[in-house]
């Protein structure tokens, strides 16, 4: 069993950065895939990243790419960060951290089986 908590998340100016942490708890997390989804007011969740055990490969979403990056703490092994850069209001959302025991490094929601609760990031403009 893995249980994820993100934090990081608050209000921001647009062009500003955030840093969210997922910490998780769990000896294996650190053999599968982490991905970050969002979802905004009145809209479906979203991908934003992913990034895959071993070698740390990673997938962004387009209207990130650039922006955002996703990274994993190589000593700790259960923490994965998602660095946001130059943010525009089209960022604010609640973002999720999930895991994906079978590590396929997805950009879909039914792929992750382990959720955290969210952390909202507000981004005025």
């Amino acid at each position: 069993q893995v249980q994820l908590v993100e934090s990081g998340g608050g209000l921001v100016q647009a062009g500003g950065s955030l840093r969210l942490s997922c910490a998780a708890s769990g000896r294996t997390f650190s053999r599968y895939s982490t991905g970050w989804f969002r979802q905004a007011p009145e809209k479906e969740r979203e991908f934003v990243a992913a990034i895959k055990w071993p070698y740390n490969t990673i997938r962004y979403a387009d209207s990130v790419k650039g922006r955002f990056t996703i990274s994993r703490d190589n000593a700790k092994n259960t923490v994965v960060y998602l660095q946001m850069n130059s943010l525009q209001s089209e960022d604010t959302a609640v973002y999720y951290c999930a895991a994906d025991d079978s590590n396929r490094l997805s950009a879909l929601e039914s792929a992750y089986n382990y959720w955290g609760q969210g952390t909202a990031v507000t981004v005025s403009s």
